[in-house]
Order: C-alpha cells, then sequence, then structure tokens
C-alpha cells in the first residue's frame, strides 16, 4: 500500500484484513484449524490487529523471505491429523465461505484446485519491454486464493522447489511443477487482492453494497 504498515494490518472498514479473512476461514464449516503466518517483527502487530478467540485459531507463527517459505512454516505448524491445507492471501479479505467451500470441495474430488476468474484483458507476454506472445485469453485465468491441497503434496511440492532453489509466485505453480493437474474453480471479481491504496475504495464499496461496512 506504500505506507509503513504492511498491507495485511491495514483496515478496511475499522477492521485489519488480516482479521477480516482470519473471520471468513473460521466460518467455513469444512476449516478445522486456521493457522495464521506473520512477519518476524509483526507480532505485536497481529496482536493489536487480530484479537478474536476461537478454538479453532491457533497463534500464529514467523514465516520466511519468500511466500513459499512462510507456507511452509504454516504447514510445519499444523496439527498431524491436517490432511488438506487451503493456503490464503490475508490481502484477499472479500472472498466468501460460500467460495471456500467450492474450492475446498474440488480439491478433494481432484486433490488440488484453485479460485480464478477469466482474464478480461488481451494477456502479452514481453521481454525487454517486447512482446513475444499474445497467448488465447480464452486460456488465460488470474489466481485467486484459496489455492486448496493434500498436504502431502503440497509438502512434496514446497520440498522439490526448495531442492532446485525455484520461487514460484503462487502455491499451485510449485504443485504444476509436480505434473500433477490443479482444478480451476470460477471465483468472483470481488475476491480481489488489496494491493494499491485505491483498492481499498473498491473493497468498501463492496461492502457497502452488501450492508457489512
Amino acid at each position: 500500500m506504500g505506507g509503513e504498515i504492511p498491507k495485511a494490518y491495514v483496515e478496511l472498514a475499522g477492521c485489519s484484513l488480516f482479521a477480516r479473512s482470519i473471520q471468513t476461514m473460521l466460518g467455513v464449516p469444512s476449516i478445522d484449524f486456521v493457522q495464521p503466518v506473520i512477519g518476524a517483527d509483526d507480532a505485536e502487530r497481529f496482536a493489536a490487529a487480530v484479537s478474536l478467540r476461537d478454538a479453532k485459531l491457533a497463534p500464529p507463527v514467523i514465516g520466511g523471505a519468500e511466500r513459499q517459505d512462510s507456507v511452509a512454516a504454516g504447514l510445519a505448524a499444523l496439527p498431524d491429523s491436517i490432511e488438506w491445507v487451503a493456503v490464503h492471501d490475508a490481502a484477499r479479505c472479500l472472498v466468501t465461505p460460500e467460495e471456500v467451500e467450492r474450492v475446498i470441495d474440488a480439491a478433494r474430488e481432484y486433490g488440488a484446485a484453485l479460485l480464478a476468474i477469466p482474464a478480461r484483458d488481451t494477456i502479452k507476454r514481453v521481454r525487454g519491454e517486447a512482446v513475444v506472445e499474445t497467448p488465447d485469453r480464452a486460456e488465460c485465468w488470474a489466481a485467486q486464493t484459496p489455492q486448496v491441497f493434500r498436504r502431502d503434496l503440497l509438502r512434496e511440492a514446497l520440498d522439490k522447489a526448495a531442492a532446485e532453489a525455484f520461487v514460484g509466485t503462487d502455491d499451485a505453480q510449485l504443485v504444476e511443477r509436480l505434473g500433477v493437474t490443479v482444478r480451476v474453480v470460477r471465483g468472483s471479481e470481488r475476491n480481489i487482492k488489496l494491493t494499491l491504496p485505491e483498492d481499498i475504495a473498491v473493497a468498501e464499496g463492496w461492502l457497502r453494497g452488501e450492508g457489512k461496512e
């Protein structure tokens, strides 16, 4: 967001993005355990921003330098009984419980699934400010979260990436590198990743439209 406060702790209508995302996950019947992952310097900030108390909510663990390092830390902290893992960005705090349930159902059927929406714009692959390819827009989707996987599958994907010093941009990409097909479940335009200051205004509009602000 360009400020001193890490994005997950920015407030949307009086509540941090982190707290909103956790609250949604706690309300999903299929989710038994919620494991927050935070930055090394964010323990006090998390405690101030997330005052939720729930038997399903675990204390936060410290993440790493890359996204997949943080996912690995969260994965390691889960109880042994957990067989399925849904990885979600705190900045996508407008996802609905129904969307989460749908992608969990798909993962249980196929082994791996993610929310995504069809690309609206023509996509260009660019190298050095030159277009190298224009992929078929009908085949281009914008990935969202949650992304849901069998726990052992995600662990294998993380281990392979670490062994090969590969850094992915999302968790599905790591699983794809195992040769596993990841099922796409259509998400929604409202499940945006709040990244820029103007995104907060868009999110507030969604909340006003639902009478939740």
